[in-house]
């Protein structure tokens, strides 16, 4: 299996790859970036530009495109003079990916989010609903990115996300970690609720996916149960052995951020075992292993 990966110099891409030769698959890597430090093989690639895209598709021929690049600054797509480009890359870059892989012939699976829907309530989203409302730009962006392959392709594999960190990139965990060392407290919000996913063990349920043509919408989190990210970051701390106190605020009290945030961030995953895949293992394993990794 020949796999094309965007957005290798992100968390998921990078993972995405290492997933790749770990199993033998030939992966080719892009990005925006001119070089990356890599020892898998790299295309530079703007996504914006549909001829550089046909162009670097076609020679390659992949089986399979896992596209993981996106605009993921979430209050910087709020910015008037951002919002050209973050449609530029999270929906027509999305498009013309999906073009060429209608014409290859070739599966895609996209990386996308909870913020294609209302954030409100407390039921889990389920993977195929449609009552999509997002909140803010960037969710928006990635919704329009997810009708662009679903409109284009029959061979196609959405998967939203949520609360990710991996080793290759800034993160909340990282973010966490060096406040606590410089603050005796933190204010972290407790009213918004969802589970983390590393992206570690969500490159492991994409080359599952790769493998196979079951398709449609699906729903890929860490396993664990549902958490406020006030609960996240007590977890954090009491792993990483640091004092640091966490004192819980509601999203009000917090302010700050421009963009609007989901409150209800919960995703049902039952969906993956129904279709004979192997979820992900629970948050507080994947943040052990994580915290081993960048510690």
């Amino acid at each position: 299996m020949k796999v094309f990966v965007t957005g290798v110099g992100g968390q998921l891409g990078y993972d995405v790859m290492n997933e790749l030769a770990k199993r033998g698959y030939e992966g080719i890597g892009s990005d925006i970036l001119k070089a990356i430090d890599t020892d898998f093989p790299y295309v530079q690639l703007d996504i914006t530009d549909a001829a550089a895209v046909e162009k670097a598709i076609v020679e390659i021929k992949p089986d399979v495109v896992i596209h993981c690049a996106a605009w993921t600054a979430v209050d910087a797509a709020e910015d008037e003079e951002n919002q050209p480009k973050v449609r530029a890359i999270n929906v027509d870059g999305t498009q013309n990916i999906a073009d060429v892989c209608k014409k290859l012939d070739c599966k895609m699976i996209y990386i996308s989010t909870d913020y294609v829907f209302n954030g409100q309530g407390e039921e889990p989203w389920q993977p195929d609903c449609k009552d999509y409302a997002p909140q803010n730009v960037y969710g928006q962006s990635k919704l329009d990115g997810e009708r662009a392959v679903a409109n284009t392709l029959e061979k196609y594999f959405i998967v939203r996300i949520a609360w990710v960190f991996g080793v290759n990139g800034k993160n909340f965990i990282k973010t966490m970690i060096n406040v606590g060392k410089t603050h005796d407290e933190v204010r972290v919000v407790s009213d918004q609720i969802g589970t983390p996913t590393y992206t570690y063990d969500l490159a492991r349920l994409l080359v599952d996916m790769a493998e196979t043509d079951k398709y449609g919408y699906y729903h890929a989190t860490n396993e664990g149960g549902y958490i406020s990210w006030y609960d996240f970051t007590v977890e954090i701390y009491k792993q990483a052995g640091m004092s640091t106190k966490v004192t819980p605020v509601t999203t009000a009290e917090y302010g700050l951020s421009k963009a609007a945030r989901p409150f209800n961030s919960r995703l049902d995953k039952s969906k993956l075992v129904e279709n004979g895949f192997t979820p992900l293992p629970t948050w507080q394993d994947a943040l052990a292993r994580y915290l081993k990794e960048i510690q």
